[in-house]
């Protein structure tokens, strides 16, 4: 009979000290893990709630000595937050819609129906994966300029469908699902989107939500190419604005116009947290 070796052995639980001295330690430890992640979320929330000296100040100041919620109604009206929200939204909620619908198919498409040359073609989606970015956002550019797309969501919407990261998570999964499964379906009538919306969706939603936060996540925090295709300000997300906005902005406002732009990621991660964590643990034991 083999055994798990371990830091602190089964004796040394047994004894009242040596489990006080165990809970102690793991306490502290992840005490300190939580003060390391949640101290920069606090100093960013409160920072807003100073006034612009008392940011400024050095030693600065661990809490507020005056309260003031003004920098949060100032960035929003002074910076527009609404208007560059919804735009996000939109560009965010399209390019997610996009690469979910294409990237599923593909990624069915390679892993259940085996087309002819299926394995060229995704060692031929995955060598993109080795291109560097920056040298795709010239030819980008000129695609998007030459089909009159700039300043429309479909200059957001139609690249991020090409995902090879996300198209190769999704065939990995697809992988697992037992051939048997679909076969019992095609022998009950199912045709081949039936199976895929009726059998495997339902079987995928752990790595679909990963895709989805993937998705979600890379619109939300670009910089860069909203920068280049959205000139028409009105039109631009939250993190073009931030910057395009911030000149003669006061410090707190800045900083106020930053927690709210991050609150729907964090709400996003929270009400999906289950479906992600659910998404990795598949991925790491069937993988």
């Amino acid at each position: 009979m083999s055994s798990t070796r371990t830091l602190v052995s089964p004796a040394v639980l047994a004894r009242p000290r040596g489990r006080a001295v165990y809970w102690t330690v793991f306490t502290g430890v992840v005490l300190l893990f939580a003060l390391a992640f949640l101290f920069p979320v606090y100093w960013m929330v409160t920072g807003a709630l100073k006034s612009p000296d008392e940011v400024a100040r050095t030693p600065p100041t661990l809490v507020p000595e005056d309260w003031r919620l003004s920098g949060y109604t100032d960035a929003w009206d002074l910076m527009q937050l609404p208007t560059h929200l919804w735009n996000t939204v939109v560009q965010a909620a399209g390019a997610w819609l996009c690469q979910l619908v294409f990237c599923t198919a593909a990624a069915y498409a390679l892993s259940k129906l085996k087309p002819v040359f299926g394995t060229v073609i995704l060692g031929g989606i995955l060598a993109t994966l080795m291109v560097p970015a920056q040298a795709l956002v010239v030819p980008k550019y000129l695609t998007v300029a030459d089909l009159g797309l700039l300043n429309d969501p479909l200059a957001i919407w139609l690249p991020a469908v090409a995902n090879a990261f996300n198209l190769y998570l999704l065939k990995r999964f697809f992988d697992q699902i037992p051939r048997d499964v679909l076969e019992a379906a095609e022998m009950d009538g199912a045709g081949r989107l039936r199976v895929l919306w009726s059998i495997v969706l339902p079987m995928s939603r752990p790595v679909l939500g990963v895709v989805s936060i993937f998705a979600l996540v890379a619109v939300w925090q670009d910089f860069l190419w909203p920068l280049m295709v959205f000139s028409d300000t009105g039109k631009q997300p939250i993190s073009v604005a931030l910057v395009q906005l911030s000149q003669n902005i006061p410090l707190t406002v800045l900083i106020a116009a930053m927690v709210i732009a991050s609150i729907p990621m964090v709400a996003l991660f929270l009400v999906f947290q289950r479906h992600i964590i659910a998404g990795i643990s598949a991925g790491s034991t069937k993988g």
